[in-house]
């Protein structure tokens, strides 16, 4: 398989995208955002205070704004029909002189321009000024989003990606399963696993392989013993010991496309207080299994796993909703929560994921990626999910 997005297929995003700007009664575009521009673009690079800018002007060009450190790599990588560039920030002359220039040049003057945020921004020490205080325009409109909803429908290519990024998932996790044992640290588990699977992966994959993000990982993320009842936990190096909730987590980014394996496992045994709530989560995960199908909202998942969570008197144990988008982002829109009415759509990538916490206890979640289909659901991650396969022996 091709193990990237074809040009053909950046460049009709392209087209896509122009179209869209044009619905709003736009002339031109301009897109700061660091996944928007990768997904137009294929040219992946890392944001610092050294502003970077995409924009498509009203004869339909597309243009990148790099610093000079990124000329070369942009022209090497990038789908655009021109790169520009400036010495550096900050130098004598303010970045943004030479984006309105290039701007100028590029027709924008007098124009309709939508941008996705009036500016840069960094967290990493940039100051600048706003595209409307030095671009003379007719108008200025908000397009954010725009190219966020066009990435909620996976084409085929893009599905294959994922795909390609959960089996290596799958390894990762089995070979964390198989090294988690009592009076080893998580650290050591992880790094073990992880690198194991990412060797296995950039030797059978190849050097047309580019991870673009992770290479193949399996984690706790401090999600060990009582500690795992903290749905966001951060490592703590905790050592694991007999009769530990184990959260975890598994993955291997492709071309910088995610999916999402997590399992409930326990070291060695469970108790019967354990094995009662891994069975409502995995029936709540089963519920939200069967309702999700095109033509309906996000909100009615989520509505049935909660009406599931009321029956069982355990809502009061859920923290966070069922799932979400996946994609070019390990958590992008839509979401399976009740404020969400996004119609479900064949093509969408979805994370199933509800979950269970009990304090002093631990948490109770699996998490499966799966792939919207015309009458349902595509399970794309596979590891096993009952109790047995689960417990570390």
């Amino acid at each position: 398989m091709l193990l990237a997005i074809s040009k053909a297929e950046i460049l009709q995003r392209q087209q896509t995208f122009f179209a869209k700007v044009q619905e709003r009664q736009l002339d031109c575009a301009i897109l700061f955002g660091v996944t928007d521009i990768f997904y137009l673009t294929g040219f992946h690079f890392h944001p610092t205070e050294r502003p970077v800018g995409f924009f498509i002007s009203p004869n339909q060009e597309t243009h990148l704004f790099v610093p000079a450190l990124e000329h070369e790599h942009a022209e090497e990588f990038a789908c655009v029909d021109k790169v520009h560039s400036y010495p550096e920030y900050p130098g004598l002359r303010h970045p943004m002189e030479y984006f309105k220039d290039a701007l100028v040049e590029a027709g924008f003057a007098g124009k309709r321009v939508g941008f996705d945020a009036d500016g840069y921004g960094s967290s990493m020490g940039y100051r600048g000024p706003k595209v409307s205080q030095f671009l003379e325009a007719e108008s200025f409109a908000s397009i954010y989003g725009v190219v966020e909803e066009m990435r909620v429908v996976k084409s085929p290519a893009e599905i294959e990606l994922i795909k390609e990024s959960c089996r290596w998932g799958n390894l990762a996790h089995r070979l964390l399963q198989k090294y988690s044992k009592p009076g080893l640290s998580e650290i050591e588990i992880t790094t073990r696993a992880s690198s194991e699977a990412t060797m296995a992966m950039i030797e059978t994959l190849g050097p047309d392989y580019k991870p673009h993000g992770n290479t193949a990982y399996a984690i706790f993320r401090g999600q060990v013993g009582a500690m795992s009842a903290f749905p966001h936990a951060v490592t703590q190096n905790l050592v694991l010991k007999k009769g530990d909730t184990l959260v975890t987590g598994a993955a291997g980014e492709v071309w910088g496309y995610h999916s999402e394996l997590e399992r409930t496992m326990f070291v060695q045994e469970a108790s019967k207080q354990q094995e009662t709530y891994f069975q409502y989560m995995l029936e709540a995960q089963d519920v939200a299994f069967q309702h999700i199908k095109p033509g309906i909202p996000m909100s009615q998942v989520e509505e049935a796993v909660q009406a599931y969570f009321k029956e069982q008197n355990i809502q009061h144990l859920t923290a966070h909703h069922t799932g979400h988008a996946i994609g070019l982002l390990g958590h992008e829109a839509p979401f399976f929560d009740l404020g969400d009415y996004t119609i479900i759509q064949p093509g969408m990538v979805l994370t199933v994921e509800p979950g269970i916490y009990v304090r002093g206890l631990g948490g109770f979640r699996h998490s499966d990626t799966v792939a919207v289909t015309e009458d349902g659901i595509e399970m794309l991650t596979y590891y096993p999910r009952d109790l047995a396969s689960l417990i570390c022996v």
